[in-house]
């Protein structure tokens, strides 16, 4: 028996939950038969996604269907001239994590974010889902700019904001969709992983972060399980819900940065009546001590404004 063999296993298991890292432990189950056992016992796992690949489940709409066999047919009368070659199969984030049944914390990573912006122009978000969404905190501006000499700007005139307005909701819309489009992708793994306490969903670029916790993936199963799954287009329908937006022409940090057109907006389910004090204690922790968490605290002291959105 060598060193190695003398470490306990729980030892080996707390070794693995440190490099988390999925494709890492994959290649590390082929090493030997006993870490092929301890490797699916890790329990925080960091899976890196650059394509979704289709569930089982999904089948193609009938257009789809037809032109691919078509395309089948065309291709069948000219065997000598074609020769398709057979794509790459993308395997699902199920597929990948099959044999690992004792996860509990699951960072899923993908390449890239949702928002094409114009130069400069920045939007960085937080959503909570359960069965739907719960809650989102997002934070925009146009520009950013160091400027030491810069003073904060005044608060918006009712002209203004209703001028700047079609951006900012664009801005909020597009964070819903992408939040609620990633929901969506990670439908088959909460329903088959039931003993994950922690799901977190973000991309590469740190755009924006889709977080569920035991209860949230709990209320999804039951009503996936009865059939009350609400979906439109490849992903969730974000339902009704009550935005505050604080907005400022002109936003100057205690860092020296100086965003220009920045925008807070705090969306949650129109339930009871939020106050500044609720905005405030859901938006503070959303971003922590970076340049947007700075943001948020600068922006919670704007004047706040209301709006509805329906469900989409």
């Amino acid at each position: 028996m060598d060193a190695f063999d003398a470490i306990p296993d729980p030892v080996v298991i707390d070794i693995l939950n440190k490099v988390r890292d999925v494709k890492t432990l994959i290649r590390c189950r082929s090493v030997s038969k006993r870490f092929n056992s301890l490797a699916t016992e890790s329990g925080s796992l960091l899976l890196q996604l650059d394509q979704i690949g289709e569930s089982d489940s999904e089948k193609d709409s009938t257009i789809t269907s037809f032109f691919r066999s078509l395309f089948k047919s065309v291709n069948g009368l000219f065997p000598i001239f074609s020769k398709p070659a057979k794509p790459a199969r993308i395997l699902t984030p199920v597929q990948i994590l099959a044999g690992f049944n004792r996860i509990r914390n699951l960072d899923v990573e993908f390449d890239g974010g949702d928002f094409k912006l114009e130069k400069g122009a920045a939007v960085k978000w937080k959503a909570e889902f359960g069965e739907s969404l719960k809650s989102c905190v997002i934070v925009a501006f146009r520009s950013a700019t160091v400027n030491t000499s810069a003073i904060d700007g005044d608060a918006e005139t009712d002209s203004e904001f209703v001028s700047s307005l079609k951006t900012r909701v664009v801005w909020t819309i597009s964070a819903l969709m992408a939040a609620s489009t990633r929901h969506y992708q990670m439908r088959d793994l909460v329903k088959e992983h039931k003993e994950m306490e922690k799901l977190t969903v973000r991309d590469r670029d740190g755009e924006g972060t889709v977080v569920m916790d035991a209860a949230g993936m709990k209320e999804y199963r039951e009503t996936e399980a009865r059939g009350d799954e609400k979906v439109s287009r490849e992903r969730t329908v974000v339902p009704n819900v009550r935005m505050s937006m604080r907005n400022a022409p002109s936003l100057k940090l205690e860092s020296g940065i100086c965003l220009e057109a920045a925008t807070l907006v705090v969306v949650r389910l129109p339930s009871g009546v939020a106050s500044d004090a609720d905005d405030a204690e859901l938006a503070t922790g959303a971003f922590g001590d970076c340049m947007y968490g700075e943001a948020v605290a600068a922006l919670l002291k704007r004047r706040r404004n209301v709006l509805e959105m329906n469900s989409f």
